[in-house]
């Protein structure tokens, strides 16, 4: 990544640092995708994964990914870090989210209340090549699209659609001065006039029914769903194992010392928050806490979910500390920089983001096992709209797929060398075609993958738990 010294290079050297980059890998090198013998087994990666999970969970994780290739997809995450690493690279460093499927863009709501569409989960973040990021996106929107019937050429328009946007957003972001690369953001209404010279009458109403249900989800509504009033006290609704209070999970006294833990965490915790944010934290009060299961690649992971009351009973606020391991990026980009692997989710987050939820922070706590485990917390919910590609057509995921790759460029650019990647893309669509060819190949081998899980469910190689709600 870009970082200060007292000799900078020039625009012009920067251009050429990015075309020398060609050298050691072409453009169309890209497209390049072979799996052979000496691959890792996949269902042994995610084994590796589970054993560090809440065992009872792990078949909930194992029965998600089995539901459909793209579900698959969205908790293999370690074993495309795998593909990828073993790969030649560009060396064009980034922070990358390091899970960048098109479901981990949305609408989001920044400090100022103004809704924008950004990149949302950040358990993998950590600095690596550019491109890692955007094969993971390409290849996300072709299985989706082969997931909702789409033909390989409608599903090629696609990829290509979010990877030239992607290259065009670069050019854009080369161009512009430092300041204005990190103040730029992707409100949503300046996305749909920026990314969609003209939107289909339909598409547009679309856009307006996500914005206005993005704009309803608040901690109040996930309050009014979660929670209820047990003897005159809000208390988080139980519908285990996805949502266990602790009075369900522990007896007595080592309930009562979860408990405690936790309220530890959440007033510990904002010792990472700037202080009028922890002063406005301070306002606020736990009244309850339980276990959440969350995702597909995440669940298993220890989540927890605080329910905070500030005024009155009609002014909660939901916090979710969710466990952060080390990224399934380390093994091919080197150790994360900080030690708290919380931390390391927060300092990504809030260097891709253009605007970051008020309560991100981190902490690292003692198990009642002794052991030590890192947390991130944030909103459960402030404005996060959440799209729905089993629902769209060609013409409506194309439009998302520029969405998300014009915003996965800007977030590329506030850490990366914009002028360098971008004269490493180029002009032609040379990259596009190669990401291309890539994603249908990538798309081939999660189906693989996604068998070889049901072959591993069946033989009893690991247990999957099917009957539960996504």
């Amino acid at each position: 990544m870009t970082t200060m010294n007292d000799h900078p290079l020039s625009p012009a050297e920067r251009a050429a640092r990015g075309k020398a980059a060609r050298a050691r890998l072409p453009r169309s090198g890209h497209a390049a995708f072979e799996s052979d013998e000496k691959r890792p087994d996949p269902i042994e990666i995610i084994e590796r994964q589970s054993a560090t999970r809440v065992p009872e969970l792990v078949p909930v994780r194992y029965g998600r990914m089995l539901e459909s290739p793209f579900r698959f997809y969205r908790g293999a995450a370690a074993i495309m870090a795998s593909d990828l690493g073993a790969a030649p690279h560009t060396g064009l460093t980034v922070q990358l989210c390091g899970d960048a499927h098109l479901l981990n863009f949305r609408l989001l709501a920044s400090p100022e209340r103004h809704l924008v569409f950004d990149i949302n989960d950040f358990d993998e973040t950590l600095p690596g090549p550019f491109e890692w990021d955007v094969k993971r996106l390409a290849a996300s929107l072709v299985i989706a699209g082969r997931a909702n019937a789409f033909s390989a050429k409608e599903c090629g328009a696609v990829v290509r659609a979010c990877v030239q946007s992607y290259r065009d957003r670069m050019h854009s972001l080369a161009g512009m001065r430092t300041l204005d690369v990190w103040y730029a953001r992707d409100d949503l209404d300046q996305a749909a006039a920026i990314l969609s010279e003209r939107l289909d009458k339909g598409v547009e109403r679309r856009v307006a029914r996500a914005s206005a249900r993005a704009r309803t989800r608040t901690s109040l509504e996930a309050a009014g769903k979660l929670t209820r009033v047990v003897d005159g006290t809000h208390r988080i609704i139980s519908d285990p194992p996805l949502i266990t209070p602790l009075d369900e999970l522990l007896p007595g006294t080592e309930r009562d010392e979860l408990e405690q833990t936790l309220r530890s965490l959440v007033a510990a915790y904002a010792r990472t928050l700037s202080s009028e944010r922890r002063y406005l934290l301070s306002r606020f009060h736990v009244v309850d806490t339980a276990r959440k299961v969350v995702g597909v690649g995440s669940v298993g992971t220890r989540c927890w979910i605080v329910l905070l009351l500030g005024r009155d009973d009609e002014d909660p606020l939901l916090l979710q500390a969710k466990e952060a391991g080390e990224s399934v990026l380390a093994p091919h980009c080197g150790a994360s920089v900080y030690d708290n692997q919380g931390e390391r989710v927060v300092a990504g987050q809030r260097l891709m983001q253009a605007a970051s939820d008020i309560f991100l922070g981190w902490e690292r706590v003692t198990g009642m096992d002794g052991r030590e485990r890192d947390f991130y917390v944030r909103q459960l919910r402030d404005w996060k709209g959440i799209a729905r590609p089993e629902t769209m057509d060609p013409a409506t995921l194309s439009l998302f797929g520029r969405w998300c790759g014009a915003s996965l460029a800007r977030a590329h650019a506030r850490s990366g060398d914009p002028i360098a990647i971008s004269a490493y893309l180029g002009r032609s669509d040379a990259f596009d075609r190669a990401l291309l060819e890539f994603a249908h190949a990538y798309a081939d081998q999660n189906e693989r993958d996604h068998h070889a899980l049901a072959d591993a469910v069946a033989s009893g190689r690991v247990t999957a738990r099917s009957d539960l709600p996504s």
